[in-house]
């Protein structure tokens, strides 16, 4: 292959792998602003309507550690065209006239494609220079969280002008784009690879973790039926109890559970998982103060679509701060990145707790939040990628956004909670302090988050490449590292 031809589909890479990254977090994320329409339109209740968001957030957890062991093997491109096949296929369910239990299976197969973002992180590291390979993963993971912010309006303004199945189909167009641009520009995965899927402990995943989701958006049954939510939370233990004592024993385990014995690993996802509750948080009060009727004595009663851009100054920040982190990683070890965007987004809390009179302070409250969480997300891979081989790229990236995933509905139903106990008896909308309430409570989410990430600075050693395994150190199959 001539030098030129290689530096054309280089070039055309990058932007392949963002745009895709971008295209199954916005059509993922479609269904929040379109719940109310679904309702209307599908003559459902609304808590049925959310299903299309929840199922979709569901099926991306599922599915995430899955195709990041397949991304790991040799058939990482039939595994990424296959997936975002399933996307289409789903997407056209949406917008065909179906009945609503079509719409939840094309929901589902549109939420799979969540499991990509790894596999993106993996297609980068193996294909790109070092340099271009480090600030593109980091792009990856900005857009992969900016992209809701991208879908929101979009979404509204197409339901407004042509009904819900118009924002289903725009989503129809752009996965089908997303799959053209896959099969033009993926590469295969390096020979010497292997990847082996351990059905059974797929299974005990998938089951801990639709529990475990389905518990945190399902506020009604913890109120109405609290025996039965503790039962199903003690399942969830068992089965997650069962799945880790599963990938221990295996030789050819789903996720590498070992490495979360590093403490760079361990510390970085634990990081995660309570930005990611806090963030999620914020994004929830800022988007749902601003819709509540000025009749509730606070909100500015704003719709799908102008609610929708609000999250504007959330994506463009994000994507700028995705732009500068990787030249920051050049001069601040990546731990003390990850602290000082804790920072920001707490800053993001205090600013929404103190002044949200005005519609311009939320604006600038969710700009602070897009800054701090496009910092944070793209700081996070060179965090853990710093004692990850290469060949473990996708699977270790794919557990940290599994992480995300229960961190962000955990993070929507403690803000819930927290609005629902500041809701009067006999109201529909909680009272202005409950949203103050749940400002502190995720400002103390970002403050232990900021903690955690200043322990990681502190204790973690000179960054290197983990190509080889000490001599001392045994070695798996496939040359990495045991235990990492």
């Amino acid at each position: 292959m001539s030098t030129t031809r290689e530096h054309s589909e280089t070039r055309l890479l990058v932007p392949s792998l963002v745009f895709i990254a971008l295209v199954v977090a916005a059509v993922a994320s479609l269904g929040a602003p379109l719940i109310t329409s679904v309702a209307t339109t599908f003559h459902v209740s609304l808590d049925s309507a959310q299903w299309t968001l929840t199922i979709a957030l569901l099926s991306g957890a599922i599915a995430t550690p899955i195709l990041g062991r397949l991304g790991a093997g040799p058939h990482r491109r039939t595994t990424i065209l296959a997936t975002l096949a399933i996307v289409v296929t789903g997407s056209a369910l949406t917008v065909l006239p179906l009945p609503f239990a079509w719409l939840l299976v094309g929901r589902a197969a549109q939420g799979i494609g969540l499991g990509l973002t790894a596999l993106m992180m993996g297609v980068a590291r193996d294909h790109l220079p070092e340099k271009r390979s480090a600030s593109t993963i980091a792009l990856v993971s900005v857009v992969s969280i900016i992209g809701v912010g991208a879908g929101y309006p979009l979404a509204g303004l197409l339901t407004e002008f042509g009904g819900v199945r118009a924002a289903y189909g725009f989503g129809l167009f752009v996965t089908a784009v997303a799959f053209l641009a896959a099969w033009r520009s993926v590469p295969q995965a390096p020979e010497g690879r292997s990847a082996h899927v351990n059905m059974a402990a797929a299974l005990l995943l998938a089951g801990g973790l639709f529990l475990v989701l389905f518990l945190a958006g399902e506020k009604s049954l913890w109120s109405h039926h609290l025996a039965v939510a503790v039962a199903l939370a003690l399942v969830a233990a068992l089965l997650l109890f069962a799945w880790t004592v599963s990938e221990l024993r295996s030789g050819t385990p789903l996720v590498d559970v070992r490495a979360l014995r590093h403490p760079t690993v361990a510390g970085a996802n634990g990081a995660m998982f309570v930005g990611a509750i806090g963030m999620y948080i914020l994004l929830t009060l800022i988007t749902r103060y601003a819709q509540t009727p000025q009749s509730a004595g606070y909100g500015f009663g704003l719709g799908t679509f102008v609610a929708g851009l609000a999250l504007v100054p959330f994506s463009v920040l994000g994507f700028v701060a995705g732009k500068l982190t990787p030249r920051l990683r050049e001069r601040v070890d990546a731990p003390w990145l990850l602290a000082g965007s804790a920072v920001v987004i707490g800053g993001g809390f205090v600013l929404f707790a103190v002044a949200r009179s005005h519609l311009a302070e939320l604006f600038v409250a969710m700009s602070v939040l897009g800054f701090g969480v496009g910092s944070f997300s793209a700081a996070m891979p060179g965090v853990i990628l710093a004692v990850t081989p290469k060949s473990e790229t996708s699977s270790a990236m794919s557990i940290n956004y599994v992480v995300r995933s229960v961190g962000y509905s955990l993070g929507s139903a403690i803000g819930g909670l927290v609005l629902a106990a500041g809701t009067a008896t006999g109201h529909i909308f909680p009272k202005d302090s409950a949203y103050t309430t749940a400002a502190l409570v995720g400002l103390a989410a970002m403050a232990i988050t900021t903690m955690t990430s200043l322990v990681l600075a502190r204790k973690r050693a000179p960054e290197t490449e983990p190509t080889a395994a000490p001599a001392d150190t045994p070695s798996r199959s496939d040359g990495s590292p045991a235990g990492r």
